[in-house]
């Protein structure tokens, strides 16, 4: 449904994208994983047809982005980070303004309005101006106004930026409905490593390259066992006395020392012991989303 081969764009001398490709499956949610900077606003904007590659190519509902970007249009919904509803306008006036913008009219655009928005829970507030309802409340209705021409693929740019937790769950509702009734393809960019989870594969995006695909749970399989992270007085000094006795990879990451290794609880008494007291705290968990894109570029995806 979504390909893209050999994307590359650059803004002076600074390249936004190096080489980017992946397959989006009809009916997948999936996710585009990075940091503030890592390609993913460049890669939506070539998506949605907002911009043009330096080179390479993508296609959406086998169309290209560029040669066709009207027939893309037609089949995409797109969902940006910024508000793009009218706040001057009702929940309803919303959506009979995009409805017109894509040559509906009469009653079966009314129709297709209160569908919407009795399927996002809005009813009860057509008659209300956006201005007056609250970012979840607006959130639903960007993601209806983007399915209004009833799209084979949704692009959403940070879907749940500025929503509280219990906004963020609802919206994800919606989303995953969309994809198991309707057969929905959904693609979404996202630093959020909680959202990224829900996805059904992901892509780790940094400084315009691909670090890693898969789904999340084959990610975090990559590296196995535990996670302990010590915060220390010295981290350099713990690094090196924890690699001359255990002989264990070490990381030095955001001042704290960090260790993958097959049986956490027993390392961490035995580097207490080593390190003695220069230990001011220990953590253990086992390997998330953010471990993997720590190992595979040395940085952090909250960065």
């Amino acid at each position: 449904m979504v390909s893209v081969r050999g994307l590359t764009h650059a803004y002076n001398s600074h390249q936004a994208l190096a080489g980017v490709s992946f397959e989006v499956s009809s009916g997948e949610i999936f996710g585009v994983l990075g940091p503030n900077g890592s390609g993913k606003s460049t890669l939506f904007r070539i998506l949605s047809t907002l911009m043009a590659p330096a080179s390479g190519s993508a296609s959406i509902a086998g169309f290209d982005t560029v040669r066709s970007a009207a027939s893309v249009r037609r089949n995409i919904g797109v969902v940006f980070q910024s508000q793009s509803l009218d706040r001057k306008l009702t929940a309803e006036e919303n959506l009979i303004a995009q409805g017109h913008l894509f040559g509906f009219h009469g009653g079966a655009l009314k129709a297709r309005a209160a569908e919407l928005l009795r399927r996002f829970h809005l009813t009860d507030r057509r008659g209300d101006l956006v201005e007056t309802l609250s970012g979840g409340l607006r959130r639903r209705l960007e993601v209806a106004k983007a399915l209004l021409h009833q799209p084979r693929v949704l692009l959403m740019d940070e879907p749940s930026s500025g929503l509280d937790p219990t906004a963020r769950r609802d919206l994800w509702l919606y989303i995953e409905q969309l994809s198991r009734e309707q057969g929905m393809t959904v693609l979404l960019t996202t630093h959020i490593l909680d959202e990224a989870e829900r996805c059904g594969r992901l892509l780790l995006l940094h400084e315009g390259r691909i670090v890693a695909q898969g789904a999340p749970a084959e990610l975090k399989a990559r590296i196995g066992g535990d996670v302990v992270v010590l915060e220390v007085d010295s981290p350099e000094e713990a690094a090196r006395r924890l690699q001359e006795r255990f002989g264990v990879q070490v990381r030095l990451a955001a001042g704290t020392v960090r260790v993958e290794t097959a049986n956490g609880h027993r390392f961490v008494a035995e580097a207490v012991e080593a390190l003695g007291g220069q230990v001011r705290s220990v953590a253990l968990h086992k390997p998330t989303l953010e471990d993997v894109f720590l190992d595979e570029t040395g940085a952090s995806i909250q960065a």
